[in-house]
């Protein structure tokens, strides 16, 4: 069995391929390929936290995994990671687990990859800038994959603590230099989404964390951040103004997402309101963008395909590359 930390995924996996990977992932997904059930959640309340077990099969790749992913929001407080977890990957011909990876990066990989590819298949051509509200755990690679799928001038980040939002832009910009965006603190989500082209909101809120009628024509956002129902990180005033509506997966987003069954509830939109999946739009079943005026929004949830064809990319480069740790 091999053991691969966060900086042997490092070594030999990059955001591009994440992001080429949860593209991969999207379309198993829509085809019916990938056995996905729930994910099985078990509630710590005692701690705001949860427990969740995320089981996968893909029959095409000869491969199964499990992601164990463990919420609690307030590790960020701590200096710790708010979703700390790990990925067993299992051969799907003997059963044998066969790796064992950091589940956190594999995470923040592949959840920052579907932000990434929603923009590099939604988003118009000509970006210049973004925002990201949002300075946790899964904020960096949510950053990075914006970065890699368009090239932009600017990116404002904003956090409701001051200090972390300015020390995350000033390490955001040292790292990810190489992209040559600016990477700036904005004092409010206001200023943060002004003028933006492309949005990310990556937070545990339970109320709206950008005013929805302030987004400027043409801007694609995508909403990771609220993955139970009592969590609304989108302001449902985007929603009507909003020319498409895409998911991850629409089963698991209308089983789990506040941004979307809220104002479902309200009669804000419907299910006719809905496009359909991004991997309907990578097979070409379902329309893209239109034109460089229409308001897109994207909303993931994060599905366990994701975590098995990116690990499974992983273990073969690492393999490849003589990588890791070999154990057991």
């Amino acid at each position: 069995m091999l053991l691969l930390s966060r900086e042997d995924i490092k070594k030999v996996f990059t955001i591009k391929d994440a992001i080429e990977a949860d593209k991969k992932a999207f379309q198993y997904v829509v085809e019916g390929k990938c056995e996905i059930p729930l994910r099985t959640n078990i509630q710590a309340p005692k701690y705001d936290g949860c427990f969740l077990f995320m089981p996968a099969y893909l029959e095409e790749m000869d491969t199964a995994s499990l992601k164990i992913i463990n919420i609690f929001p307030h590790n960020i407080d701590n200096g710790i990671p708010s979703s700390p977890a790990q990925v067993l990957l299992i051969d799907g011909k003997t059963g044998l687990v066969t790796a064992v990876l950091d589940g956190t990066y594999v995470t923040q990989l592949r959840t920052g990859a579907a932000s990434g590819a929603a923009f590099d298949v939604l988003a118009k051509k000509d970006c210049r800038i973004g925002a990201l509200i949002g300075t946790g755990g899964q904020a960096p690679t949510q950053l990075e994959a914006m970065l890699a799928a368009r090239k932009l001038e600017e990116v404002r980040v904003y956090d409701m603590n001051p200090e972390r939002t300015k020390a995350f832009a000033e390490q955001m910009q040292e790292e990810l230099r190489a992209y040559g965006t600016r990477i700036v603190a904005a004092a409010s989500s206001d200023e943060a989404i002004d003028d933006a082209d492309l949005i990310i909101t990556v937070t545990p809120s339970s109320k709206p964390v950008f005013d929805g009628t302030k987004v400027k024509q043409g801007a694609t956002i995508s909403c990771v951040g609220a993955y139970q129902h009592h969590m609304q990180e989108m302001d449902p005033a985007i929603l009507p103004r909003a020319s498409k509506i895409y998911f991850d997966s629409r089963d698991a987003v209308l089983s789990e997402s506040g941004d979307i069954l809220i104002p479902l509830e309200q009669g804000i939109i419907t299910e006719d309101d809905f496009t359909g999946d991004l991997g309907d739009v990578l097979l070409g079943k379902v329309v893209g963008r239109e034109n460089d005026n229409e308001i897109i929004v994207f909303e993931t949830v994060g599905v366990a395909a994701q975590d098995l064809v990116a690990a499974k990319e992983i273990y073969d480069k690492a393999v490849e590359a003589g990588v890791g740790i070999q154990w057991g």
